[in-house]
């Protein structure tokens, strides 16, 4: 049995029954943990009834460190501030539960996720993280962090003492700016294999999980999983695919599309019980294009243009 642990609010239900969705298709003996920011998005889940889904509420489990750093951090800030957070909230629901692992709520299975579990029980380590694997293009480490905040399993002996060193850290400071070479709850991870040499796996095998900023380096077939960073639901029943990286064409209709139809799914479930779907990102404008303009390429500016919007089916 693999526990996992997400969050979410409810604006980013669809993300979130797309991945469970995946789960259900590509992980076999495992529970979701899903760790509700609002009321909405814990009364929503409770209706649906997904199986293999436990819910927590965020209003039952708040700490009164956690309380006194809400007030002046964004909603984005303060859900990275409870990543490290979730996987304690599991162990103490739960005492049978052995290991958690955290997986943003915009991922994706595309196969069983038993090869990268294995990996990480081979190390003999007690914790496992994931390099973002970027393109060397797109080599966004010096802001964005070495090491992604994506899936990350710690286990209940052996893990405890890198999760609450992070969960301290979270509180210090996460913000969404970069600050002292900090930046949110990613920028921590950097020194960890160093920091906690005997603790941390980095995952060997980073073709196992891909996202837009390493789309051109590994080719999609070997994916697990892949993260849909950026996607976002706009006006007029259309989803932003990503705000400012280009998308390969065969990854695009091999991948890209596979999920449209789970996210599409999402909706329509989410429709039948009367919830209203609210859109997630406004549509990008002028500025938008001519960062991106600067920013890449030239001979993947077109990829951006054809593949940034599409409409769902």
């Amino acid at each position: 049995m693999e526990h996992f642990v997400t969050i979410f609010n409810s604006l980013f239900l669809p993300q979130g029954l797309a991945l469970h969705r995946s789960m259900e298709r590509h992980v076999q003996e495992y529970t979701l943990w899903i760790l509700c920011v609002d009321d909405v998005a814990y009364d929503v889940l409770h209706k649906l009834v997904l199986p293999n889904v436990r819910l927590l509420e965020l209003a039952k489990l708040e700490t009164v460190e956690l309380l006194r750093v809400k007030q002046d951090r964004t909603i984005a800030e303060y859900c990275w501030t409870l990543t490290p957070f979730a996987p304690r909230f599991v162990f103490d629901a739960d005492l049978s539960v052995a290991r958690v692992t955290y997986i943003d709520a915009d991922l994706w299975f595309r196969k069983s996720p038993a090869i990268v579990f294995n990996e990480f029980e081979a190390s003999g380590k007690y914790v496992l993280i994931t390099d973002h694997g970027y393109a060397p293009e797109y080599d966004f480490s010096a802001s964005s962090g070495q090491y992604c905040v994506q899936f990350m399993t710690f286990t209940r002996v052996g893990g405890e003492a890198v999760r609450k060193w992070w969960e301290e850290k979270c509180i210090e400071w996460c913000y969404a700016r970069e600050d002292d070479g900090r930046f949110g709850d990613q920028k921590y991870l950097d020194d960890w294999p160093e920091r906690f040499l005997h603790s941390v796996h980095v995952l060997v095998q980073q073709d196992l999980m891909q996202a837009p900023w390493n789309a051109t380096r590994f080719p999609y077939g070997r994916a697990i999983v892949y993260h849909f960073h950026g996607l976002r639901l706009i006006e007029g029943g259309r989803v932003l695919l990503v705000a400012n990286l280009p998308l390969p064409k065969s990854l695009f209709e091999n991948v890209y599309r596979v999920y449209l139809k789970d996210f599409a799914y999402a909706i329509q479930c989410l429709k039948k019980i009367n919830f209203n779907i609210r859109v997630q990102a406004v549509k990008p404008g002028l500025l938008s294009w001519l960062k991106a303009l600067l920013r890449l390429p030239y001979r993947n500016l077109w990829r951006l243009w054809v593949n940034r919007v599409v409409r769902l089916s």
